[in-house]
């Protein structure tokens, strides 16, 4: 991109324009069909079909169409038609959601400014933002948006808030003088960028770049070169899928070897393989995760969260590094009055006495040399007189009504070079001059000290004094403005020098302070062992002080500025982040850089922020966390999750459901694959003993159907858990077969598989193949509903508060329990599901064995845990 700011305006406008002269109307249209429209290139979203079928690359789906495709080969159809409506479910579900999430935030990278005003062929006129062209001439005033860069042509006192492109909350005071040397982006005061607004005064500006070639659109092409990341259960449900399919491989390899070694049919035991893989893999695994997600989202919506893709949910809880925004995130965005300092006294602005005549005097002072202004909430003007404005209305003295009391009749604007401003007013005491600036320049201009209910000379200890006290409010990250006066015996018109012999009367210090909830957010962060980082284009003074208030930073050396990891390589900034908690006067690319090396170090980084400037950095984080209120649309389009309350609170919340989320998938997994190994088990002694087969295809069906889908279901929708919070972020690389995981999976099964067959043994040695079948069928499958409560929790859950606290799994116990109940009782039935009736007795047997498994598996857990 081209460099302006080292040019005078000649120059600028002869190499922009060719002339000194405005562009015409012909030169408009001419320039903009060489450069095209002021709008952003859209990335082309995917389609509908694309979305859909992007949902089968998962390897357990490619195995279980794989086991379709065979058993509809073989001749069993019934088979592969289940297996092909649980995967098609899964498709529609996952696309419905994707689909969903994308039109209601409906990003489309649009300019904020809907309109601009420029001048063409002399006139002033309004056009739509998206008209502007290379060479227009456009005018600004207080509240204008900025639809495109360029360099400042004419400027009276005006300051432009760039906090979207530089996250500096403080509006930068412009300039039409040339800036000397290579300068970042913060300090170029004689340009303007588009997505930033003016504050307060007016000026014009020649455009210099639009659409992609604004500094906006050089974001938006780093976006392209950042790479979305998948989430841990993303990764994991992968290589899960892999091991699963492997291990369910290798025991269905070994049960057909069996058969055939016992003599029989090749066919007959190929198809018992193929139908037992299919029973023995959770083909209803993935569909489960994206219900129990998609519930997840729903809940966080709720709590001010839209998440834009629904694997962040689970990733969220995952974090261990959450790097944040300063402005807007952690803090209000909003310059708020934090002291007053009057007779040398600091007073705090919870302090402030409007019945204190010497802290009225302040206050009123400070209204009239303010231009501006707050009616019905709508604030114009600059946010530290703003700040002034909103701190009288608060404590009952409305700025308008003093205003309309006293009315300025002369004025000295402010400019950057004097730096102060100076009104006249007709008070009750007298003809006024107001005069309230920067401190180190009215401190030379003030010649008397109001203290002590006097106007007394100033002495040099004052001065200290004042001095002192302005040096801690700037430690301390505070803005700070000197308030004076002098008074006149007649009304006059104000010139320059009448801003000397000044009376000074006070300071006032100003700060964007910290949400009130950011304290407590960070503190719940490092409870739960995750390092919140902040990141911001801010000065380094004010960024350290709001970290220190919230508890990010506990020394000044953990303060650092971008500039200062310019020369690291990236193998020595992954050692110099290590101790790092604040980044100050950052780029986009350094934000990058400081996500990327945390990565590299195996954490999973969660990224906020609302500028246009946290954009990539949002993409290129494991989570990219925007804000919904105050952030712009490449921000929102960039993340992972929007907030809608711009709460950064919100986060922790959305770290403790994502938490519980996975905490709840992995018990799903578990109550499945326990289940499932159970019926392998049962399989595998009955090949091994030279009994019949256990259960027909068709029983293997229903427990695929209704007892594990239903429960699974329950169990990933279980209350959540506050414990949660008090654990450390999982490693990156855990997989969900960890040794514990294993173990548990095992032995419950085999609790499982052994209730199942003394049921099958029962009924073989009281009757018959089919009798056997009919009762392990029931067992395994009344079974596994009763384990679904030995899934609730890690810890023995029972006779404990909580046992019955989930509505859903009671109703799949309900719905599964009714079922194979009428299976085993009802005549019609019997045929379809190759079953025989069961009496009271064979009913009670299998109803006793089914519910033995939960106090032996309690049991068993609570041995292990001590």
């Amino acid at each position: 991109m081209k460099v302006f700011y080292n040019k005078t305006i000649t120059e600028v406008r002869k190499e922009i324009n060719g002339t000194l002269k405005p562009i015409s109307d012909e030169q408009v249209k001419k320039n903009q069909e060489k450069y095209g429209l002021n709008k952003l290139v859209e990335a082309k979203a995917k389609s509908i079909p694309i979305i859909f079928l992007e949902q089968f690359k998962d390897f357990l789906v490619i195995i279980l169409i794989s086991a379709a495709l065979i058993s509809g080969f073989l001749g069993d159809l019934e088979s592969a038609l289940v297996i092909l409506i649980v995967i098609t479910i899964n498709a529609v579900l996952g696309t419905v959601q994707t689909v969903k999430a994308e039109q209601s935030l409906n990003s489309l990278k649009e300019l904020s400014s809907p309109n601009a005003k420029v001048l063409r062929d002399g006139k002033v006129i309004e056009i739509s933002s998206k008209e502007v062209t290379i060479g227009d001439e456009v005018y600004l005033e207080a509240g204008d948006y900025i639809p495109a860069d360029g360099r400042i042509i004419e400027n009276a006192s005006m300051k432009v808030d760039e906090s979207a492109l530089t996250g500096e909350s403080l509006a930068v005071e412009k300039t039409i003088e040339v800036i000397e040397g290579e300068v970042p982006l913060g300090d170029r005061s004689n340009m303007v960028y588009s997505g930033s607004f003016v504050t307060y005064g007016r000026g014009m500006f020649l455009v210099t770049g639009i659409g992609m070639e604004t500094e906006v659109g050089r974001i938006a092409q780093l976006l392209k070169s950042t790479s979305e990341k998948k989430t841990p259960l993303q990764v994991n449900l992968d290589n899960f899928g892999k091991k699963l399919s492997i291990i369910i491989m290798a025991f269905c390899v070994l049960l057909f070897a069996l058969n055939i070694f016992q003599g029989g049919n090749i066919g007959d035991a190929f198809m018992f393989a193929v139908a037992l893989a299919v029973a023995a893999i959770p083909e209803a695994l993935s569909s489960i995760v994206t219900i129990v997600l998609s519930f997840g989202t729903q809940k966080m919506a709720k709590e001010g969260a839209i998440i834009r893709k629904l694997q962040a949910v689970e990733g969220l809880g995952s974090v261990s590094i959450i790097c944040s925004d300063k402005t807007g995130t952690l803090t209000q965005n909003k310059m708020t009055v934090e002291d007053y300092y009057i007779e040398e006294k600091r007073i705090m602005a919870k302090d402030i006495d409007p019945s204190n005549s010497l802290h009225k005097d302040l206050m009123r002072l400070s209204i009239l040399c303010n231009d501006s202004t707050n009616i019905d909430g709508q604030e114009i003007g600059d946010p530290t007189e703003t700040a002034m404005i909103n701190l009288s209305d608060s404590l009952g003295v409305p700025a308008q009504r003093v205003r309309n009391a006293y009315p300025r009749l002369s004025e000295l604007p402010f400019d950057s070079d004097r730096k102060m401003m100076s009104t006249f007013h007709l008070l009750k005491d007298g003809y006024t001059m107001i005069t309230k600036g920067a401190v180190d320049v009215l401190i030379k201009r003030a010649k008397y000290i109001r203290k002590n209910g006097q106007v007394l000379p100033i002495t040099d200890n004052d001065i200290k004094n004042i001095q002192d006290m302005n040096m801690e409010f700037s430690k301390n990250g505070l803005r700070v403005l000197a308030i004076t006066y002098r008074k006149f015996d007649c009304e006059k018109v104000l010139l320059s020098e009448d801003e000397n012999d000044l009376i000074f009367l006070g300071l006032i210090s100003m700060m964007d302070p910290p949400r009130l909830e950011s304290a407590e957010a960070v503190k719940e962060c490092m409870k739960a062992g995750i390092i919140p980082i902040m990141i911001t284009g801010d000065h380094k003074v004010t960024a350290t002080a709001i970290a220190k208030r919230i508890g990010i930073l506990t020394k000044d050396s953990q303060a650092v500025e971008g500039s200062e990891i310019d020369s690291l390589s990236d193998e020595q900034l992954q050692q110099f982040v290590e101790d790092k908690r604040v980044y100050a006067r950052v780029s986009p690319e350094h934000k990058i850089r400081i996500v990327r090396a945390w990565q590299e170090k195996g954490n999973i980084v969660s990224m906020t922020g609302d500028g246009v400037n946290d954009a990539p950095a949002l993409k290129q984080a494991d989570i990219g966390v925007a804000m919904g209120i105050t952030g712009s649309e490449v921000s929102k389009d960039a993340a992972s999750m929007v907030l809608t309350d711009d709460n950064f609170a919100t986060i922790i919340k959305a770290i403790e459901n994502g938490r519980n989320v996975y905490a709840h998938i992995i018990d799903a997994i578990q109550f499945l694959l326990s289940g499932n190994f159970g019926g392998i088990l049962a399989v595998l002694y009955a090949s091994i003993m030279a009994l019949p087969v256990p259960f027909a295809p068709v029983h293997l069906l229903f427990i695929n159907l209704l007892t594990d889908s239903l429960p699974a279901i329950a169990l990933g929708l279980e209350p959540h858990s506050k414990n949660v919070m008090n654990e450390k972020p999982r490693p990156m690389n855990e997989s969900i077969l960890t040794k514990t995981f294993l173990i548990s999976v095992g032995i419950e099964g085999f609790v499982i598989a052994v209730m199942a067959m003394i049921a099958f043994m029962i009924g073989y040695q009281n009757g018959n193949s089919v009798l056997a079948s009919t009762m392990a069928f029931a067992t395994l499958c009344l079974s596994r509903l009763v384990h679904g409560y030995n899934c609730k929790s890690k810890n023995p859950v029972l006779f404990k508060k909580g046992f019955f606290n989930n509505k859903f799994l009671q109703w799949a116990f309900l719905i599964g329990f009714v079922s194979i109940t009428l299976v085993v009782t009802m005549p019609f039935l019997q045929t379809i599901f190759k079953v025989q009736s069961l009496n009271i007795e064979q009913l009670l047997i299998v109803y006793g064995l089914a519910l033995a498994n939960l106090p032996i598996i309690q049991f068993i857990k609570w041995v292990r845990n001590r």
